[in-house]
């Protein structure tokens, strides 16, 4: 009697485990690599796509590009497990190239422009004109860029062609793998540029505001699924959702301005 209880038990106790291997191989968990640009975005997307398919986020803070191990270059280049990128769109173009990501797959999301921010409670200069940011620039006592696509922009486009001379460069730094706006907060830097979708979620500054038409580069974010993907079918349906008018909200409240949508 007590060897059947003892077969009963353990076949229950192994059909148990059963269900809960099979519920546990339905709940799809996709890995999403992001820049900083778009992050303030899919995680406020996040649980309304979650609840809608039942497939979790594993959201991962990684730049489009740079030295840093934790860009999504170096990432995939390594082989470490993703399923989408959502990275600034020429960066994107570049993993496509090289067979990293689906070119099928490629979507645009919205588009970042450049912001400037100060330390909290700092006086916020006048930068509405090009001679306004000009001066910002030159009264300074340090100023620091990111190591993404706005960095590139201004430290090898637009202060250049300002002429701010050689006193600038010395005081004017590049920060890899990290927020721009966290160097302002701590007071590592008086002023500090980057897309505004990246300045918004730090704490500790104030954003003074957009940088001058004349002297803006728009920057376009995009996704795109990894070409190893094991989950294609969910991975497709994260970037309908990012694309779709349900996440217009989302990618604005991050600072982006949402692309608009066509219908056939």
């Amino acid at each position: 009697m007590l060897r059947m209880l003892s077969c009963t038990a353990l076949l229950m106790t192994t059909l148990a485990c059963s269900a809960a291997d099979a519920a546990q191989a339905d709940e799809h968990t996709l890995t999403v690599l992001s820049s900083g640009g778009i992050m303030g975005a899919i995680r406020e997307a996040a649980p309304a796509y979650e609840k809608k398919f039942g497939v979790r986020l594993n959201v991962l803070a990684a730049p489009s590009m740079g030295e840093t191990p934790q860009a999504v270059p170096n990432r995939l280049a390594r082989g470490e497990p993703a399923d989408v990128v959502l990275m600034v769109g020429s960066a994107l173009d570049d993993l496509i190239a090289h067979g990293q990501a689906e070119q099928a797959s490629r979507v645009d999301l919205g588009k970042s422009f450049i912001a400037m921010a100060v330390r909290k409670g700092a006086p916020k200069p006048d930068i509405s004109t090009l001679q306004g940011l000009r001066s910002v620039l030159l009264q300074s006592s340090s100023v620091a860029y990111s190591d993404s696509a706005s960095g590139v922009y201004l430290s090898r486009t637009l202060f250049p062609r300002m002429q701010l001379g050689a006193g600038f460069q010395a005081k004017a730094h590049m920060i890899p793998a990290e927020p721009v706006g966290a160097v302002v907060a701590r007071g590592q830097a008086q002023v500090g540029f980057q897309q505004l979708s990246e300045l918004k979620p730090v704490e500790g500054i104030d954003i003074v505001g957009l940088i001058p038409e004349q002297a803006q580069k728009m920057t376009l974010y995009s996704g795109a699924i990894v070409s190893k993907t094991q989950h294609h079918a969910e991975a497709k349906a994260l970037l309908d959702y990012l694309a779709s008018p349900e996440a217009d909200a989302a990618i604005e409240d991050s600072g982006l301005k949402p692309l608009p949508h066509h219908t056939s």
